[in-house]
């Protein structure tokens, strides 16, 4: 498989990203194929774009504060179009802030994801008081970061 193949598909990785972050349900759900299954941590499977996107929109209607993923580390693999994306998840409300580790192994065929399976660790989010939370990665160090991490196979 071609480097070009591999920095497109990274490029979808880091923009599917960006949209959960930019709060864009759409752009989030414009990235999945029609007949894409999306797994979440908890075990519960949702298969097709309008269950997806219904297992979304509390994260984006704000019931769980305001949600952002920091990636940590990505690996790709052009060849099968598969991803996987390491990320801590921060999640903040007026009063409290929290978080967890985590990863979303991602599936693509044609350019569209097809499966979104992800893991976490921990079975509820960590929460602690807002001050505590600039001790999470800030985004300006989250882009440094994915800027920093080269395609696997350079």
């Amino acid at each position: 498989m071609a480097r070009d193949d591999r920095v497109k598909l990274k490029k979808l990785v880091i923009d599917f990203t960006q949209a959960f972050n930019d709060d864009d349900l759409d752009r989030v759900m414009s990235f999945f194929a029609a007949d894409a299954s999306y797994d979440e941590f908890n075990g519960i499977r949702h298969i097709g774009k309008n269950a997806i996107r219904e297992a979304f929109v509390p994260q984006f209607r704000g019931d769980f504060g305001k949600i952002r993923f920091r990636a940590e580390d990505l690996f790709i693999d052009a060849v099968t179009g598969k991803a996987l994306i390491s990320w801590c998840c921060t999640l903040e409300s007026a009063e409290r802030a929290g978080g967890w580790r985590g990863l979303d192994v991602l599936h693509f065929r044609n350019g569209l994801l097809i499966n979104k399976q992800t893991y976490a660790k921990t079975k509820l989010p960590s929460m602690i008081k807002k001050h505590d939370m600039e001790k999470w990665p800030t985004s300006e160090k989250v882009a440094a970061r994915l800027a920093s991490i080269d395609v696997i196979g350079d």
